[in-house]
């Protein structure tokens, strides 16, 4: 009987995290990129009126499930620190992954693709970073 409530428990706890560390990271997540390319960078992906805030916003939060879901089911991260390195190593690889994919369709930018590759690692370590912290915050 106890090793089923230990399943029970740890599996709400898991859920309570997940949906916190979601949240919280999909917010700073948003945030950064509305930073970055909304102010700092506004010549790397000039916005059109076709642009859906609804739909970025979605991307971000389905983006940050993913991290959320590794850092509390497989990895086990619980701090700033261990996220934040996470988040830097896997956001580095998906943005070289995304901008390789860019250049295909558009031509090489080398500028565009060192910028993006950056803002991309930054953004992805921070939100990590942040991630892991509300884990921990919620165990």
């Amino acid at each position: 009987m106890n090793k089923i409530y230990n399943l029970v428990s740890n599996y709400q706890y898991m859920n309570k995290s997940l949906i916190y560390s979601t949240i919280t990271g999909t917010i700073v997540y948003f945030l950064l990129g509305w930073l970055f390319y909304g102010i700092l960078f506004t010549d790397l992906y000039p916005a059109n009126e076709e642009h859906s805030m609804l739909f970025v916003f979605f991307g971000c939060l389905f983006y940050v499930l993913v991290f959320s879901r590794i850092y509390t089911r497989w990895a086990a991260i619980s701090t700033f620190k261990s996220g934040a390195k996470a988040g830097f190593i896997l956001g580095l690889i998906f943005a070289i992954s995304m901008n390789f994919f860019y250049a295909a369709s558009n031509g090489l930018n080398l500028e565009h693709f060192v910028t993006d590759v950056f803002i991309a690692t930054v953004s992805t370590a921070l939100t990590g970073g942040v991630i892991g912290l509300t884990i921990r915050k919620t165990k």
